[in-house]
């Protein structure tokens, strides 16, 4: 039988092994936590070049991919590098910039290495996740009788990507009360009305990047006087349910007491686990009534999460709620122009123009168009990249085909938003929420399909054209009047996108 305790590591095992061997491991730890088409366009073509008691150089193609790897995969390599090789393991870059067309001058570069949290050579110490999460027990006197013996408020690390500030947030209709709200927090935090502040929306439309901006400005204005930290909803059960495993629940929740800004994404993963709610909430009162600022996300609004503790939900909604919505046309193209200019490269108009008109669910997609024609030019040596080849290397990325949206499906969509039988629009009654429902269901009818004015009205209980011209005319004027009326029918077209999709 092995004694599992005396078990040698990865570590203890590849001093023999070579630069190729070593990145040959990486590889198949890395292959197995993302996305297989992502794993081959930016880690396939890189290759080993040396190893150097635990440095492992690495030879990328570019300046620009190795931004890339650094700003997403960054704690996938750290602790991919760090598993093979031990404690101090890291990884330099080789990018090779061209001088001249008969030489090549290799500039490496070292990875930044981020800071640990602080180690006693007087207790013994239990780190959690790397962030300074302290379990030991001081031998010091403990003055304050309010202190927890054994917990110290150590360096914590924030766990912050750098490349999230609000310069590189482009502000538009769809997210100006978000950003507003977030730079408000920033310059005093805790000290506002908007505690909690609760994000919320889509997938891919900037959620983490303004969250994490709101933290990377306090950083910067206040140093270290507050302590931040950026943990996902998984990480947060997963580190609790180690807690307990470990009976260090305590300990757990006071650390996270003592945190001064909570920034917390994907909140709807919470859902269904009631310990890690129950949790949550007494480190939410603790945190709220000592002035301590808490960030929330999440992909829906508070009233929607499911299963969740209406007291949780109560709370949640004790600041401010804002949500994100999907980029206008004007917002995408300046995105877009934001993300080129910052890499360097200038793209003629009309490719701009062409990914705007053709990228709408989410600024993810957005910036994954604009990565891919930078990679292409960069790995391919392009100068000018033209609309005809954008196209062309786009191609894969577009849903070309959309599902055909028939009056019945708006019908239906238009209904469940205002909560009414879709039989209802199509029956001779004058109430007024279902006369409401009615004309703006033949103006979405009209103005997101193809058909005549004589074929909706039959779809709407065999109305004549003049009813339909009537209820277009009358949804017209309100949008001129109503700001409020323009959202609605702003929400309603986007389910009704999304369900096309």
């Amino acid at each position: 039988m092995v004694d599992e305790k005396n078990k040698p590591t990865i570590a203890q095992t590849v001093t023999h092994l070579s630069a190729g061997e070593v990145w040959a491991q990486c590889l198949e730890i890395i292959r197995d936590n993302i996305n297989y088409q992502k794993y081959k366009s930016w880690f396939h073509p890189i290759k080993p070049v040396a190893l150097n008691d635990k440095t492992l150089t690495i030879q990328v193609p570019s300046q620009f991919w190795y931004e890339w790897l650094e700003e997403h995969y960054y704690t996938i390599m750290r602790s991919t590098i760090t598993k093979i090789l031990g404690q101090g393991a890291r990884f330099e870059y080789s990018i090779v910039f061209e001088k001249t067309e008969q030489e090549n001058h290799e500039l490496s570069v070292r990875m930044p290495q981020r800071s640990t949290p602080p180690t006693s050579h007087t207790t013994t110490q239990q780190v959690i996740s790397g962030r300074g999460y302290d379990a030991s027990y001081a031998t010091d006197t403990i003055q304050n009788p309010f202190v927890i013996p054994g917990i110290r408020k150590n360096h914590i690390e924030p766990n912050l990507n750098e490349n999230y500030v609000f310069n590189h947030f482009i502000e538009g209709d769809c997210n100006r009360l978000a950003r507003s709200a977030a730079i408000a927090i920033a310059d005093n935090p805790g000290k506002n009305s908007f505690n909690p502040f609760f994000i919320y929306g889509g997938v891919g439309l900037g959620k983490t990047h303004l969250v994490q901006s709101i933290g990377n400005k306090i950083r910067q204005d206040y140093g270290d006087e507050f302590s931040i930290l950026y943990i996902s909803s998984d990480q947060f059960t997963n580190e609790f349910v180690h807690a307990i495993r470990n009976n260090r629940a305590r300990d757990f929740s006071m650390f996270y007491r003592n945190i001064d800004v909570l920034i917390v994404d994907d909140i709807q993963f919470f859902s269904g686990k009631e310990k890690t709610q129950e949790e949550f909430f007494h480190i939410f009162n603790a945190l709220h009534q000592e002035g301590k600022q808490i960030i929330l996300t999440s992909d829906r609004a508070p009233k929607d999460v499911p299963d969740i503790e209406e007291r949780l939900i109560s709370r949640f909604n004790w600041g401010l709620s804002a949500d994100l919505q999907m980029p206008d046309y004007e917002t995408r193209y300046a995105i877009l122009e934001k993300k080129s200019f910052e890499n360097g490269i200038e793209f003629d108009v009309s490719i701009f123009e062409f990914i705007a008109h053709n990228f709408k669910s989410s600024i993810r997609d957005l910036q994954g168009a604009i990565i891919k024609l930078l990679a292409t030019a960069s790995l391919q040596k392009i100068d000018n990249i033209d609309l005809p080849m954008a196209k062309r290397i786009l191609k894969d990325l577009i849903k070309e085909t959309k599902k055909h949206i028939s009056i019945e499906d708006i019908q239906r969509l238009v209904c469940d938003y205002f909560g009414i039988d879709s039989n209802k629009v199509r029956e001779k009654t004058r109430k007024q929420e279902i006369v409401e429902a009615r004309q703006i269901a033949m103006y979405l009818s009209k103005t997101m399909t193809k058909s005549s004015l004589k074929t909706i009205g039959l779809h709407f209980g065999g109305r004549d054209h003049s009813t339909v011209i009537h209820a277009i005319t009358s949804v017209e004027n309100r949008l001129d009047t109503s700001p409020k009326f323009q959202q609605i029918i702003r929400d309603i077209q986007q389910r009704i996108e999304l369900a096309s999709m």
